[in-house]
């Protein structure tokens, strides 16, 4: 049904638990792209997607396991909706085809032209709008790797079939260079239109072959562009201890948790002793002695910010386990009391 050029139809969610991100305030899930929904169902722009997961869209079946989004929007009207920062769970390729776009990706923030192609790895901040998302056609292709930190190995799904030499000089020139915003070629606007054209007559996974070679066909051109660029290389970009620096800047935003060096550990996709080590060498201090020096640094801040918070309070705000505790490593710290810290800046 087309009223206004706009299409109607239910967008499908399908629940089911990704594990989340937080870094800089912010819990990441895997995006559920509720505005989106949102806008659809007030008739503000035509959208199109297969998806699994959180994603919205009509469900990709298992012919293309691996494959988490692929679809498109079509706004022509101004619009009032954004999606704010979130992560996903694979590399996610967006390619913009016709108007402007605001964008950000790692605080990094601009506005996409037509041709501008942008890929997030899965540990890569980006939102779209700023904060709205201005009109445009704007295309987008998800694939899950199996990784969530720079150092952990990818994982294509089985049906990707470019040669090994080629797919692993794509997955090489990926992980280590940082560059995130490209000009497309007619070739890669050709491919993601033919995606749209595929994603739109799809029944019930009837497309999968042709959305698989198209997918294939793709991650060619890409390769091509990148090798036509002469990307400049950083191996030490997929570095563990690259891996344990995201973690520890993410930290002292989500210092209230529960943490043990186990929990520390695998959130940061290492083993406990490699954790340690590189925790020891980027802050001199081991895992344990480094989360009670960010929770007492982020105490002295609630004791001065929020002076009518009872120490428990306080303590119990900042992730430790007890008021006794909390006094005793902040005096540690500090040489003074909570209390004592409280009295001297009133």
């Amino acid at each position: 049904m087309h009223i206004n050029n706009v299409q109607i139809f239910s967008v499908k969610i399908n629940i089911q638990k990704i594990q989340p991100y937080e870094a800089d305030g912010v819990v990441y899930h895997a995006d559920t792209c509720l505005p989106l929904v949102d806008a659809v169902k007030r008739k503000k722009l035509k959208f199109k997607a297969l998806a699994r997961y959180t994603y919205p869209g009509d469900r990709l079946n298992e012919d293309t396991l691996g494959l988490n989004s692929v679809g498109y929007w079509d706004a022509n009207e101004p619009q009032d909706w954004g999606l704010d920062w979130h992560r996903n769970e694979g590399i996610e390729i967006h390619f913009l085809e016709s108007g402007t776009m605001p964008y950000s990706q790692e605080n990094k923030e601009l506005e996409l032209s037509p041709n501008h192609l942008t890929i997030t790895r899965p540990w890569e901040a980006h939102k779209v709008g700023n904060p709205s998302i201005g009109m445009g056609k704007f295309y987008w292709v998800i694939i899950d790797l199996d990784v969530r930190r720079p150092h952990q190995n990818w994982d294509w799904p089985d049906w990707i079939m470019l040669a090994p030499n080629d797919l692993l000089r794509l997955t090489t020139i990926l992980r280590q260079n940082e560059k995130w915003l490209w000009k497309a070629d007619k070739k890669i606007r050709d491919c993601f239109k033919r995606i749209g054209e595929a994603v739109d007559t799809d029944n019930e996974g009837s497309n999968s072959s042709r959305i698989r070679l198209l997918v294939n066909y793709l991650l060619i051109l890409l390769l091509d562009l990148l090798n036509t660029n002469e990307v400049v290389l950083n191996e030490s970009l997929t570095d563990s201890s690259r891996s344990v620096k995201l973690f520890l800047n993410e930290l002292k935003n989500n210092l209230p948790e529960a943490w043990t060096i186990e929990l520390m550990a695998k959130s940061a996709g290492v083993g406990i002793t490699r954790f340690t080590h590189h925790c020891k060498q980027l802050t001199n201090l081991t895992p344990m002695r480094y989360l009670s020096m960010k929770r007492v640094e982020m105490a002295k801040n609630i004791l001065m910010e929020n002076k009518n918070l009872s120490i428990a309070e306080v303590a119990y705000s900042c992730g430790f386990a007890t008021s006794q505790y909390f006094s005793t490593i902040f005096k540690r710290h500090e040489k003074c009391t909570p209390l004592e810290f409280r009295q001297k800046i009133i």
